[in-house]
Parts: C-alpha cells; sequence; structure tokens
C-alpha cells in the first residue's frame, strides 16, 4: 500500500473531522435505496468515523446516550439498551447489518442486547416512517449495527487495525482487532473482541435517597446495612466474541457468509435482583469464579452465548428493470442462564430464530425509484426455571414493503407501504394469536435553497404485541403460582386479548447547511391508538406490586436539535463548537405520565483540531424528571462535563491513534430516569479513558 505521508494524513484528517462534524455525506445502508442524508426526509441518525470510536462503548445504549432523541436504559454496566424518543424494549429494533440482533433483550431490562459498537463501521438510528422498512416491532425506531463481516468490495492485499483501551471508572479492559484481505475475486474477514471489567465506581452511596426511605418504611431498619459506599457491587465481568467472513465478487455483485460466537458474562446491580432460595439446576461448567474478576459473592450473574450465521447475496442488474437485488439470511442460536448465588442456574432462556429478507431496487420508471422488499422471521422462544414466567412460545412474522420516491422540481417525495402477518402460538393453555396490520408512510423533502431543506414526513405504524405483552403469566393459576420479574420487582400478567398498537406520527424538520456551519431542528408528535402498558393493578403479593398489560391512548411529542459552527482557524486547527439538546413527552390517555422518559438535555461541545491533534470538551445538562409516572420517583437532574485529546500520526503504511478522556470531572451523582434500577445502580463517577488504536 502507498506510504501514508504525515502532511497528507493531517489533511485527510481535517477533512475528515469537518465531516464528522457535518454528517451530511454518509449513505445509508439502512435504506435500500442508499441514499445519502441530506437526500431524505425521513429522521435518521448516522454515527460513523471518529465520532464512533470515541462514543463507543461497552453497550449501544451507552455509546448513543449523548445523540439528540436516543437516550440509555442502562441495567448497570454490562446492559445499556436503546432508548429513541422516549421508546425501548419490544418497540425499538436493534438490528446487525439489517437483520434482527435476535437476543432476549426486548423481553426484559436486565438482558444485554448483542452487538457491539467497537466492531461497528457506522450505527444508523431510523425514526419514523423509515422503520416501516423493518417492521412494525420498530414502532419506536430501529438501530442498525453496521459492520463489514461479509465484505462488500474487493480488497487487494490486507488491511485492519487493533485497539487497548482502558476504562478507571470499572478497571474494564478491552482489546479489539480487525483484519481484512483478498486477492482477485475473494474476500476475507477476521475480527475479535475481548473485554474484561470489574464493579463500577460511583461518588457516594449506590442506594438513593428514595431508596433509603423506601427500605425504612418497609423494614424498619437502616437502608445503609443494604447498599455499598464508593462502588455498584456485583458489576462486574467479561466478553469475548470472534467473527469469521468471506465474500466471493463476480462483475459488480458478490456472495459472502459470515459466522460469530459471542459470550457474554456480567452480573446483575445489587438490589435489582431478589430471588429466593429455590432450588435450581446445578452448574456444573460454571468456571467463571466470583475471584477471577473480584466480584463480591452473592448477586444473579447472566451467562449468556450466542452463535449467529449471515449469508448475504447481491446481484448488479440480475434481470431487465433491476437495478439491485439484495437477500439476506440469518440463523440465531441464543441462550442464556441466570446464575443464582450458589451456583445453580435459576432460569434457561433459548430463542433459535431464522431471519430473511429480499430487496429488489427497481431502475427508475416514470420517474420513480424504489424498492420491494419481502422479510420473514421465524422464533422459537422458551424461558425454563425460577423465572419462567413466558410460556414456550412460537412466532412467525412474514412482512411485504414497498418505497419509492419521486422527484418534481426542488422537491423530492416519498412513499412507502408495508403489510405485515404476525404469529404467536404458545405451549399450553394460552391461545394462539394471529395478526394482520398495516404501515404507511409518506414524506416531502424541499430544497428551499443551496442552504436550506425542509422536510416533512407523515406515517401510520402498527405493531402486534410482543410474546410477553401477550402470555406473561397466563398459564399460572392465581396469585399463589405467579412467577415474580425480578428485573422490574413485580409481578406482571399478560393479556392474551391484547389488539395491535397503532402510532400515526408527525415528523417536521429544517435544515441549514453553509458547509461550515450545520443546524437540524426535528419536531415530532405520535398519537398512539391503543398503546400497550403495564397499568397497576393495586394489588401486591409477598410486597410486590401486581402489574397487568392493558392498553389505552397515549401521545408523544418533542424536539431534537443538533448543530455543529466552525468559529475560527487558530494556530494551524479549526475551533467546533456543536451544540445539540432534545425533549420528549409522553401522557397516557387517563392523564398518567409514561413512566422511565428521559429528562430535557441540552448539550455542547467544542472543539480544536489540526488533523493530527485534537482537543475537546463537553458539558451535558440534563434537567430533573419530574413527571416520572404512576408509582415512580423523580429523578434529579445533572451536569456532567467531559474532556479529552486525541493525536494522530502517520506510522509506516497506516495511522496510529492515541486518545484519552476525562469523563464526568466533576464526580456528579447521575441516576438515568430512562433505568428501572435508577434508585440502587447510578451511572460512574469521575475516572480516565485512555487507548491506543492503528489502524494500516
Amino acid at each position: 500500500m502507498k506510504r501514508i505521508m504525515p502532511l497528507a494524513l493531517a489533511v485527510a484528517s481535517a477533512q475528515a473531522a469537518v465531516a464528522e462534524q457535518l454528517p451530511m455525506e454518509h449513505v445509508l445502508v439502512s435504506v435500500p435505496l442508499h441514499k445519502q442524508t441530506a437526500e431524505t426526509a425521513l429522521p435518521i441518525t448516522v454515527l460513523s468515523g471518529d465520532a464512533l470510536s470515541r462514543a463507543a462503548a461497552a453497550t449501544i445504549g451507552d455509546t448513543l446516550n449523548n445523540a439528540p432523541g436516543l437516550a440509555n436504559a442502562s441495567f448497570g454496566p454490562g446492559v445499556g439498551q436503546p432508548v429513541i424518543r422516549g421508546q425501548q424494549g419490544p418497540r425499538v429494533t436493534v438490528l446487525q447489518n439489517g437483520t434482527s440482533s435476535a437476543d432476549a433483550s426486548s423481553l426484559s431490562a436486565d438482558h444485554a442486547v448483542s452487538v457491539e459498537a467497537l466492531l461497528a463501521d457506522s450505527i444508523e438510528i431510523l425514526r419514523g416512517p423509515s422503520t416501516l422498512l423493518y417492521g412494525g416491532g420498530a414502532i419506536g425506531g430501529v438501530v442498525n449495527v453496521v459492520d463489514n463481516r461479509i465484505p462488500t468490495r474487493r480488497i487487494d492485499g490486507v488491511e485492519g487495525g487493533a485497539e487497548y483501551r482502558h476504562d478507571a471508572a470499572s478497571d474494564m479492559d478491552t482489546t479489539v482487532g480487525r483484519l481484512e484481505g483478498g486477492s482477485g475475486d475473494f474476500a476475507f474477514h477476521l475480527d475479535g473482541l475481548y473485554r474484561d471489567w470489574n464493579d463500577l465506581e460511583i461518588p457516594g452511596e449506590a442506594a438513593s435517597e428514595h431508596a433509603h426511605e423506601d427500605h425504612d418504611h418497609e423494614e424498619g431498619e437502616a437502608a445503609e446495612e443494604e447498599t455499598t459506599d464508593g462502588y455498584v457491587a456485583n458489576t462486574g465481568g467479561r466478553t469475548r466474541s470472534v467473527t469469521a467472513g468471506a465474500s466471493y465478487h463476480f462483475d459488480d455483485s458478490f456472495i459472502g457468509l459470515a459466522v460469530n460466537r459471542l459470550e457474554n458474562n456480567y452480573g446483575i446491580p445489587a438490589g435489582a435482583h431478589e430471588h429466593h432460595d429455590d432450588e435450581g439446576e446445578d452448574l456444573d461448567d460454571h468456571d467463571e469464579g466470583e475471584e477471577e474478576h473480584g466480584h463480591e459473592e452473592g448477586g444473579v450473574r447472566i451467562d449468556m452465548t450466542q452463535t449467529r450465521y449471515d449469508l448475504a447475496l447481491h446481484l448488479h442488474e440480475p434481470l431487465p428493470g433491476l437495478e439491485v437485488a439484495r437477500g439476506f439470511v440469518s440463523y440465531t442460536d441464543y441462550e442464556h442462564r441466570e446464575i443464582e448465588p450458589g451456583g445453580e442456574v435459576g432460569t434457561r432462556y433459548n430463542s433459535d430464530s431464522w431471519e430473511g429478507r429480499l430487496e429488489l431496487v427497481h431502475q427508475p420508471l416514470a420517474d420513480f425509484h424504489g424498492v420491494l422488499g419481502l422479510q420473514a422471521k421465524s422464533r422459537e422462544f422458551s424461558a425454563l426455571g425460577e423465572e419462567a414466567f413466558i410460556p414456550v412460545t412460537d412466532s412467525r412474522d412474514i412482512g411485504l414493503f414497498l418505497l419509492e420516491d419521486y422527484h418534481l422540481g426542488e422537491v423530492t417525495f416519498e412513499g412507502g407501504l408495508r403489510l405485515d402477518r404476525d404469529e404467536r402460538d404458545p405451549s399450553g393453555i394460552a391461545e394462539s394469536r394471529d395478526f394482520n396490520s398495516v404501515s404507511a408512510s409518506v414524506s416531502g423533502l424541499w430544497d428551499v435553497s443551496d442552504q436550506w431543506q425542509l422536510g416533512l414526513s407523515l406515517s401510520r405504524a402498527e405493531r402486534a404485541p410482543a410474546i410477553e405483552e401477550l402470555y406473561s403469566n397466563v398459564e399460572n393459576n392465581g396469585s399463589e403460582d405467579w412467577i415474580a420479574h425480578a428485573a422490574t420487582n413485580s409481578i406482571e400478567i399478560g393479556n392474551p386479548d391484547l389488539d395491535t398498537e397503532v402510532s400515526n406520527n408527525a415528523d417536521l424538520s429544517l435544515r441549514w447547511d453553509s458547509g461550515t456551519h450545520f443546524v437540524s431542528v426535528t419536531l415530532f408528535y405520535n398519537d398512539f391508538s391503543d398503546y400497550i402498558d403495564l397499568q397497576n393493578s393495586g394489588l401486591e403479593v409477598d410486597d410486590m406490586p401486581v402489574m397487568v398489560y392493558g392498553q389505552q391512548d397515549a401521545t408523544f411529542r418533542g424536539i431534537e436539535v443538533d448543530s455543529s459552527f466552525t468559529l475560527a482557524s487558530l494556530a494551524g486547527g479549526e475551533f467546533v463548537l456543536r451544540v445539540f439538546g432534545d425533549a420528549t413527552r409522553g401522557e397516557l390517555a387517563n392523564g398518567d405520565d409514561v413512566p422511565r422518559l428521559p429528562p430535557m438535555r441540552v448539550g455542547s461541545r467544542l472543539g480544536w483540531d489540526t488533523g493530527a491533534l485534537e482537543v475537546w470538551g463537553q458539558v451535558l445538562e440534563a434537567a430533573e424528571q419530574d413527571r416520572p409516572g404512576v408509582n415512580e420517583e423523580a429523578t434529579d437532574g445533572y451536569t456532567r462535563w467531559d474532556a479529552g485529546v486525541d493525536y494522530r500520526l502517520g506510522l509506516g503504511d497506516g495511522q496510529l491513534t492515541v486518545f484519552a478522556a476525562l469523563n464526568n470531572l466533576t464526580d456528579e451523582e447521575i441516576r438515568l430516569s430512562t433505568s428501572f434500577l435508577r434508585d440502587v445502580a447510578p451511572e460512574a463517577g469521575r475516572s480516565v479513558e485512555a487507548g491506543v488504536r492503528y489502524n494500516f
């Protein structure tokens, strides 16, 4: 490969830095037409390049936490599920290269999402009308983690990279490597990740004042004996991931296969799970002893393994009238075990799933350009053991979608339609359910001038109920047989009579891009019919509330703002200021607030970048969440300060980057209103994160 000289590298890095601040040229992999972000009115956020490298964290939720409209539903450092405009769980679909991650994260807040941000080339977040490309389950949004495990281009020679980083907050060591190469029409991909961490360090006690008050009231004794000071107990863990893939290219087409093995073992923060001493399955092969990671005895651990197989076929002009035909097939074998303090397995979750996706992009026809697609899924889910409150269930989903765009002068119109058939077939006495749903969208993007764009998106999305919403505890007769869901510290009762959930959405966006400055403002409104939520029945069993899944209308509204300004050039570098913020409000038809919504946030980031050296500082101000919902406590606001430095230099045929960041400089106590565990597991205190990365 050609040697990269330092001056050329500095210029290229400076150009890349500007592109990162004004991310308007990214080609959208998640949209089959492969549009750029500036060419669509669909509300889409992209994280890539240096911005992704800086934001990448141990969980996908933590990676996306500082983007407008996005938040993290933390369940300790091992679990961070994404929240999109206040929606989480089954309403947010996480994809790996366009097909489902196929884990158990949508079933419970304590289950980790099985994707790795540190191995991604980009992360694309779709909201509003764009989600109909991936099914009604994505009614809240889609997170597509894109990597190159199946090489999409010919590679001449060898390229890759490696990174090591250490985070002092949890004594976390992460090593990641990637190697790609090829010769002629053959290309291969290898990557691996190893992560090891201990209990999370925090400012003060793990339990909040609310938790103390509740404990004192219920137990009549000092709550201090039930919490930890300076750290959150039982939050260490270990992750290992290995991927191998290859592709064969012919003409402008390719076919490829990839295999990934992921192992994730992590603790659930103290105070989350409160199991009884029921007898469980012996864990003869559990050798991840507490002493290995320095964990304290006690507490539940999640031991997860997943093997995923991906097949992709890309054909260029396969038939007259077709521009591209793409096919994807994935099979995922997922299992996780909840291990009790004594070493026995309390609950074993298994999920075997198949997914296929076909996209046919037709050539322009009478000024229309679009894609016709078919998506099919099959999944068998089982939960056996102490916390098996959901019966073994087979799910089959099939969807047909069409997306078209039409150009009329300075206006681009986009329209979409999706038809879905979802089947839920539980074992035992619960009845099978079938759902037919229709989703549609229309949007317009008006290029008012070279610098101004105005976009309007309208959509109707329909979602079939998830299996936990339908069948939780429905096969258990009466309160004596009900099984508690320890993650929410409640007893959840499903409703087999639930209907589909319908959301009518509107997005209005205004963009200004002068080349050196960029501003984007988006207003959104979601009107839900038959919104599915957990409603407090007023009953209690063993001091735990009985929550029943029901339906009522709901509305969500909010604003998202992002901007970047090149302020000045000084000492060979450019000062770039980013200002961002968001606010989301959700209200149920009975007047109650939707629980666990993110607060209003405003942030700014100032960086000075020469291409080779970048120094930056960031502040995020989060308001108090004083609309917590029924039976929920308000969450205090916080101010978080971060700062960092990146240094890049040409080395051999590649680039070496040394980076360091000071996180939460003021050692602020941060509790996320989106988290079930905000009263027993705050976020990390003041810490240093540093590492080195080499790409060639």
